[in-house]
């Protein structure tokens, strides 16, 4: 006899711990629950327990020692936030004229209160976009994303002219300051020289030169024209 999946409700934590986990899983892999009580903010004990819980209800797959991933059921839930996180920014920011270093903090708080027929009617206002201000992609209402080939500017060859695609900051205060020295989304950059030893990198932005350090550099992701 196969025991039948527990209803679980659908809380702001539920949602939190689910998005955190396909944030973090990648392709296959599972999550150390050290690594979802470091970006949750929460014990690593509460955490254990919130996987156990969404393991009974059917939405994670755990294992002690080895992690957690998402079931199907788990990944469609996740995905439905993530679009409504990632619509909502875009609203706030293209409609609403908020500063893109502070539309997270306000998206997140948002995307717990509204409804699904409220994102559909917003992404129709919003032409149905595929990235949000940030470049991240935005889930279609039936769970697929388009695909994207983008490397970090670390990575970026010198000379090799490229497109900045994806601002990947979480943190307010470094997202401003890569967009206080020029690396706004759509920017054409050219890499002109590294210093060695992860020194900080001189790059041409839209004909300008500008300085970027290595850590601040490794957060903005490039797309090669």
């Amino acid at each position: 006899m196969t025991n039948e999946p527990q209803t679980v409700e659908l809380t702001r934590a539920v949602e939190d711990f689910l998005k955190a986990v396909f944030s973090l899983q990648g392709s296959d892999a599972r999550v150390s629950t050290n690594d979802l009580a470091d970006t949750l903010q929460r014990t690593q004990p509460t955490v254990t327990d919130m996987a156990q819980r969404l393991m009974s209800g059917g939405l994670v797959d755990y294992q002690k020692y080895k992690g957690v991933m998402l079931t199907h059921a788990g990944q469609e839930i996740a995905l439905r936030v993530i679009r409504r996180h990632r619509l909502l920014e875009l609203y706030l920011v293209r409609e609403l004229g908020y500063p893109l270093a502070e539309v997270h903090q306000e998206a997140e708080s948002l995307e717990h209160a509204v409804s699904e027929r409220f994102i559909e009617a917003l992404a129709r206002r919003l032409d149905d976009p595929q990235f949000d201000p940030h470049g991240d992609i935005i889930p279609a209402a039936d769970g697929t994303m388009a695909e994207r080939h983008l490397l970090p500017l670390t990575d970026l060859p010198t000379g090799q002219a490229a497109t900045v695609s994806r601002l990947r900051a979480t943190s307010a205060e470094m997202l401003q300051h890569i967009l206080d020295r020029g690396f706004a989304l759509g920017a054409q950059v050219v890499v002109i020289a590294r210093d060695p030893f992860d020194g900080p990198i001189t790059a041409r932005i839209d004909g300008s030169e500008r300085l970027i350090g290595h850590t601040a550099a490794g957060y903005v992701d490039v797309e090669v024209a």
